[in-house]
């Protein structure tokens, strides 16, 4: 196998980077719905109370990967609610894999896969609770 020498070095630090970028786009996503619930509601074509719960869902795990807390809980978390959203986009708004103006479910899709890295990595070893 050929290797870069000295990368695996810093795969700590990759996967608490890729951690912190996460947890950048879903806290800034939940912080959306939270601050104001009825507008996002109807953009999600949700009920306010589902839009204040995912809210706070994004949230709960973007603290969670930032701060290397229940990091695996928190990714598992994020997937499902990548999932959802795949399905949305897929099935009910039928935005397709690009989407219109780059909303389609690609997005998404990345998403889970960085969550999965991270739930299979266990987030890397620079945490406040390691794993």
């Amino acid at each position: 196998m050929f290797t870069i020498p000295g990368a695996l070095y810093f795969a700590g630090w990759s996967l608490l980077l890729l951690r912190l970028v996460v947890a950048l786009v879903f806290g800034v996503s939940g912080f959306s719905h939270l601050r104001s619930p009825r507008e996002r509601a109807a953009s999600i074509e949700m009920s306010v109370g589902f839009t204040v719960f995912l809210g706070l869902a994004e949230v709960a795990g973007a603290l969670g990967l930032a701060f290397g807390v229940l990091t695996q809980w928190a990714a598992v978390g994020l997937i499902l609610i990548s999932l959802v959203a795949i399905f949305m986009k897929a099935f009910k708004w039928k935005t397709g894999f690009w989407g219109d103006k780059g909303s389609g479910f690609h997005y998404d899709l990345l998403f889970v896969a960085m969550n999965l890295t991270i739930l299979c990595t266990g987030g890397g070893p620079i945490a406040l609770l390691p794993v």
